[in-house]
């Protein structure tokens, strides 16, 4: 088993998630409409998903585009989005609750984490919007959600990369910290030193903008990072010299 950094590939096609697969992701997190940020993907996705990929699939949770505070109503939806994803036999998934004030809503998003149990949850970049990351940080350990996505607060995951390396500390082994937001295989090499994150998230829309029809150059770039994290992983264990 290998000891890299875990690559997670946001998708929301099939198609997609198959390129992603074959060119090394480790896992898949499953969205639709990716250009406004990704919404609960539909019952047909996940199942077809779920009846071709073989590595783990994370499904987004996410009601409506836009902020993160939701009124009762959508929150009641997310719920029923939580049910069906268990149902689709998706591995994880991935959502996101503020209040009006943008502090984590703690409350709601526990009770979505014991819904999904035995599925961990991640909770996404929602977490970029709060004032404070390392007050948020807190909140969301209280949660009792498996990981945070995060740009570190800034426009992207190399221009936070200091503010993430600072919550990988924080975090300890409380909650994974996953690095995401503008990764590619440009830049990958440069966030893995400096956030010290174990694993990253991409979609590659820097690289490859919405709407995308190239799989094969979307395989090819995930193959990229793919390569990037086993020499990262290489180079990581040559430093750290024989046990």
């Amino acid at each position: 088993m290998t000891n890299r950094p875990l690559l997670e590939i946001c998708v929301e096609t099939l198609a997609a998630a198959l390129a992603a697969e074959r060119g090394g992701a480790d896992r898949i997190e499953l969205c639709e409409n990716l250009s406004v940020g990704g919404v609960t993907p539909s019952a047909e996705l996940m199942r077809g998903a779920r009846a071709q990929i073989h590595i783990p699939i994370f499904a987004m949770i996410r009601p409506r585009a836009g902020d993160f505070f939701y009124s009762k109503p959508e929150f009641e939806e997310t719920v029923r989005d939580l049910a069906l994803v268990r149902n689709c036999g998706m591995d994880g998934v991935v959502f996101g609750l503020l209040n009006a004030d943008r502090l984590v809503n703690i409350e709601r998003s526990h009770e979505l984490v014991e819904l999904a149990r035995p599925l961990p949850a991640t909770f996404h970049r929602a977490f970029d919007e709060t004032p404070d990351l390392r007050a948020a940080l807190e909140s969301v350990i209280a949660t009792g959600a498996a990981r945070i996505l995060t740009c570190g607060g800034k426009g992207n995951a190399e221009e936070g990369s200091a503010v993430i390396a600072e919550l990988v500390e924080a975090a300890g082994s409380r909650i994974e910290i996953v690095a995401g937001g503008g990764i590619s295989a440009a830049n990958l090499g440069g966030v893995l030193r400096r956030s010290r994150a174990r694993e990253v998230h991409s979609g590659l829309s820097s690289t490859l903008p919405y709407p995308r029809a190239d799989h094969s150059a979307f395989e090819t770039e995930v193959r990229k990072m793919t390569a990037i994290l086993k020499k990262h992983s290489s180079e990581s264990c040559a430093a750290r010299g024989p046990d």
